[in-house]
């Protein structure tokens, strides 16, 4: 059987032309490639002018982020390691309290799985995502640390890009083996069942089934070292098209320890095969007996429907007779409009008038409704299923009768993992929407999804020493249970969220706000700072104001509290964030007409010449001029129509208007093009020629100093194509440049020129921030405060003069950008420039404890930005009028620096010091005494003040003020 016939005839619906079949497969990046553009990385790391520019995370936690795996101490379970689908690696020693980052400056952050050797202290980690999402970035293999994670050796393996599982062997450190799955996006070779002998210095493929099915769950028999099974799985992914399954999927087993490989489940096993067998996760309990959790991607039989009340099914609709919907029953009508969120203008009889008119057909009624957000759930997959082995997998039975209903839905490629408890050999765990628990041999199953738990599970660690108490991971993070999930707490203090997009007010203070990966959208003070207090006092500094996948943001300024975003596949909405007042505003196809196609990641965008004005993209291009209450849709297809396929393609990504012009906007889709309108949207001109093609487009940026001026980033993600592609022009499109070649191998995700200095880009990567201060000639890589994560979007709030940087696993961070701005080609040419310093507010409490019981002493925090064309060592002197009060030297790198100001008194000039400051005072006033604080420094008092500095042989200085107030 054909298993994509109905969901592509359902796809269909949502396209009007397709383009080509996009047989022919571009060629992916080497891998040895991406290794060399990691060193070319770590050569920008040690040369960037602005390495010292500091960032600063600002959350959120409260929400966490996608864990794929967890390895818990067997001696001391309140130490274990975390691994992040694109926040790295974890450590806690207190039981989830508190988290120290680890592999986060790696060619990659992204994790298959971990494996450690508690006993030698060892670490290894399978790089690469399998969950084979939308964001599921491509690792380069296999890491060890030999120090509990503080160093890192990559270990080979390199163009396996997602490993679903490391085995260790239990009694030789050197052996191991590895399930790798492969390319996400193309077929390759380097997937399947590695073994290594001498500890991953050569590696041996000992299980291939073919070049789109690699191996995806793992496991060694706990009694016997030469036994092992592999579950391996066939799926192909394409920007338009995930096939879920295949009939190279299936149960493996070695007894040579993983030498040699037999097919278990074959035709008369009992277990699926064919086409429609998807992922697979494997288990073994205490007796032996074998376990396996299936996506199950073949269809559901039709059942017949027993219900007293008769309804009429989109099945019937698709095929039914103009003359047979006729005779249907008025309310059956009425319900079906109903129960599918029908506007009010298609009542039951204007849609019967349109079908005797043969304005419509009775199927127009079901694609009105099908959109590629209905279409994950509506899928009629047999979707997840439990299987038992008790011969050695020579033969399978299912556990349960019936379907576990709205555990995997029709994305069980997100899932896959399945655990036996160690204390009752009928129990098992399996992990899909929510985590389900069996006590009856996967008889029955119950929820054991907390109220304070995440949905979208993945990873498990039952405690063999305590029954009950297990660590579960999820897009949530990490939670604890202690009775085998009745209660759980939440461990969620890393800052891994994986934003899409981030967005500022102008509040005083400022808002950030920004759609996630799974966790809605949020919304909180960028004055943000980690800590337990909120715990305490209730009051968390961010807030959730969407559900859902959370999408993009765009804020009215003019209130500060009308935001518009939404959820996956343009679904938007109009929030008022003081009173939750929300109105549904995606606009929407006429019935009859076929459905818009709408990016999972759809765009918005909000002209800054008129905050009435709304745009929006489908694959056509709307505009509201009311708010977002009427659309007018005012572009034909912007795509190159549509491919055949199960997942939305052929749809806008990113809309921008020009900041110097109204009406001058641009448009770019996800197979290429990007389009120009000059007349407010209602004429578009292609300016795709010049540009390379089929390529993602995820960012146009017009100009806010040159009217012809507009950047474009092209992204080949969807074809394992790691290039960084950059390109400007300064004619509105009719030509174009490549810029920022310096780059490293990482696909690019945004660009955002600065408001301010014309030279000045920011640019967000795979694998981190970049800037340019020549406009995009040469780049620098951002600070050493940033990991090297992936940056989805960036942001400046024009009052602060900070850019909020949204990562897609390290949640936000902020970072001033007065300096960046200031580093002009007049101040570069100088060998000296020391930029505005911040006055500071005094403290009398400098230097002293704040109690008895604490040994804070608070000190003058000041920074002194200063860029040297050429490092070396400076001299800093710190002047009140002509008196010298302390002098210092620094090393400076080449590039900005940011040196501390110290603000304290020499010993030898406190005398003349204090006269100077109550020289002019009155007779009656209170004289200043300049004396030691407790801590034995003195500091300086309110006042004005200059500091200077030497380097290089010029000298600049600044003036700044202490004040009281």
């Amino acid at each position: 059987m054909n298993r994509l016939l109905p969901i592509l005839f359902l796809i269909g619906c949502l396209t009007t032309t397709f383009a080509q079949n996009k047989e022919s497969q571009p060629p992916f990046t080497p891998a040895t490639e991406r290794i060399a553009g990691m060193s070319k990385r770590a050569d920008m790391a040690k040369t960037s002018l602005v390495k010292n520019l500091p960032a600063t995370n600002i959350g959120p936690t409260v929400f966490s982020g996608r864990v794929v795996d967890v390895d818990v101490s067997p001696q001391d379970p309140t130490h274990f390691y975390v691994a992040y689908a694109s926040g790295g690696l974890w450590k806690t020693t207190t039981n989830g309290n508190s988290f120290e980052p680890m592999f986060q400056n790696e060619i990659v952050m992204t994790i298959g799985d971990i494996a450690v050797d508690w006993e030698r202290n060892r670490i290894w980690m399978g790089t690469g995502e399998v969950n084979s999402s939308r964001s599921s970035y491509a690792g380069v293999g296999m890491f060890l640390s030999e120090d509990g994670g503080e160093t890192w050796q990559h270990r080979g393996l390199p163009e396996t890009h997602h490993i679903g599982r490391v085995i260790l062997h239990p009694t030789d450190p050197n052996t191991l083996w590895v399930a790798a799955l492969g390319h996400l996006y193309s077929p390759n070779q380097e997937r399947g069942v590695f073994k290594t002998t001498d500890g991953g210095q050569t590696w041996n493929r000992t299980l291939f089934v073919n070049a789109n099915a690699g191996a995806i769950d793992l496991m060694v028999d706990p009694n016997d070292a030469n036994t092992l099974y592999a579950a391996t799985w066939e799926r192909t992914r394409r920007a338009w098209n995930f096939t879920e399954s295949g009939a190279g999927s299936g149960i493996h087993k070695s007894t040579d320890g993983g030498e040699t490989w037999s097919l278990l489940t074959t035709k008369n096993s009992g277990f699926p095969t064919g086409e429609g067998v998807g992922r697979i996760g494997i288990a073994m309990n205490g007796e032996g007996s074998l376990f396996a959790v299936l996506d199950n991607y073949f269809r559901r039989d039709k059942e017949d429907d027993d219900t007293e009340e008769r309804v009429v099914s989109k099945e019937e609709l698709r095929s039914m007779s103009k003359e047979n919907y006729l005779k249907l029953d008025t309310k059956l009508i009425e319900r079906y409009l109903m129960d599918n969120n029908f506007p009010k203008k298609y009542n039951e009889k204007e849609v019967r008038k349109m079908v005797e008119r043969g304005d419509i057909t009775p199927a127009a009624l079901v694609e009105y409704t099908e959109d590629a957000n209905s279409l994950l759930f509506d899928t009629p997959v047999i979707g997840a299923e439990v299987y038992r082995s008790d011969d050695g997998g020579k033969s399978w039975q299912r556990t349960h009768e019936g379907y576990l209903d709205r555990v995997y839905n029709s994305y069980g490629y997100y899932f896959g993992q399945i655990r036996t408890s160690p204390h009752d050999p009928q129990k098992l765990y399996i992990m899909g929407v929510p985590v389900l628990r069996s006590d009856d041999s996967g008889a029955s199953w119950k929820n054991i999804n907390g109220g304070n738990v995440h949905v979208d599970h993945h990873a498990l660690w039952i405690d063999p020493k305590r029954e009950g108490r297990i660590v579960l991971g999820n897009d949530g993070g990490i939670n604890i249970s202690y009775d085998d999930g009745a209660t759980w707490n939440k461990c969620n203090t890393p800052p891994v969220g994986q934003f899409y997009a981030v967005m500022v007010d102008n509040a005083k203070p400022y808002n950030v706000y920004g759609g996630l990966q799974d966790n809605g959208v949020w919304m909180g003070a960028h004055t943000y700072e980690p800590g337990y207090d909120w715990q305490y006092n209730g009051r968390y500094p961010y807030r959730t104001i969407m559900g859902g996948d959370g999408m993009q943001v765009m804020v009215d300024t003019r209130d500060n509290e009308t935001a518009y975003t939404g959820f996956q596949f343009g679904n938007y909405f109009r929030i008022n964030t003081r009173t939750n007042d929300r109105k549904y505003i995606s606009p929407r196809h006429e019935l009859g007409e076929r459905p818009l196609r709408f990016n999972w990641q759809t765009p918005i965008h909000l002209s800054t010449h008129n905050q009435d004005v709304l745009y929006m993209g489908s694959n056509k291009f709307h505009r509201s001029l009311n708010q977002g209450d009427d659309w007018e849709t005012l572009s034909d297809d912007l795509t190159k129509g549509g491919i055949k396929g199960d997942v939305a393609f052929g749809t806008t990504t990113t809309i921008h208007e020009s900041p110097l012009r109204f009406g001058l906007l641009y448009v770019g889709t996800d197979d290429g093009r990007v389009h120009v309108s000059k007349d407010g949207g209602y004429t578009w001109t292609d300016i795709s020629t010049g540009l390379p093609e089929d390529l993602w487009v995820t960012r146009v940026h017009a100009s806010a100093h040159d009217r012809g001026r507009v950047y474009v980033t092209l992204n080949g993600y969807r074809w394992d194509d790691f290039r960084s592609l950059v390109y400007v022009s300064d004619d509105y499109g009719a030509t174009w440049t490549r810029i920022a070649r310096d780059l490293p191998l990482e696909p690019v995700n945004d660009l955002n020129e600065d408001a301010k200095n014309k030279n000045l880009l920011y640019v967000g990567t795979d694998h981190g921030l970049y800037f340019s201060l020549d406009r995009g000639a040469t780049f620098h890589l951002a600070g050493a405060d940033l990991p090297a994560v992936a940056v989805h979007d960036v942001m400046v709030q024009e009052d602060a003069e900070h850019l909020l940087v949204g990562t897609h696993g390290r949640s936000l961070y902020r970072m001033d950008v007065a300096q960046l701005r200031a580093m002009t080609p007049e101040a570069m040419a100088k060998d000296l420039v020391v930029f505005d310093v911040n006055d500071v507010r005094f403290r009398s409490n400098w230097g002293d404890s704040t109690s008895v019981w604490t040994e804070k002493m608070p000190a003058p925090e000041q920074v002194i930005p200063v860029y040297v064309k050429r490092g070396g060592q400076a001299t800093v002197t710190l002047y009140h009028g002509d008196l010298k009060l302390q002098e210092f030297t620094t090393p400076l790198d080449a590039g900005l620096n940011y040196v501390d100001n110290r603000l304290t008194v020499m010993k030898k000039a406190a005398n003349d010091y204090e006269k100077a400051l109550n020289k002019d005072r009155k007779k009656d006033a209170d004289e200043v005494e300049v004396k030691p604080a407790k801590n034995g420094t003195t500091y300086v008092q309110p006042g004005d003040y200059r500091v200077v500095v030497q380097a290089n042989g010029a000298q600049a200085e600044e003036a700044f003020s202490v004040k009281t107030r």
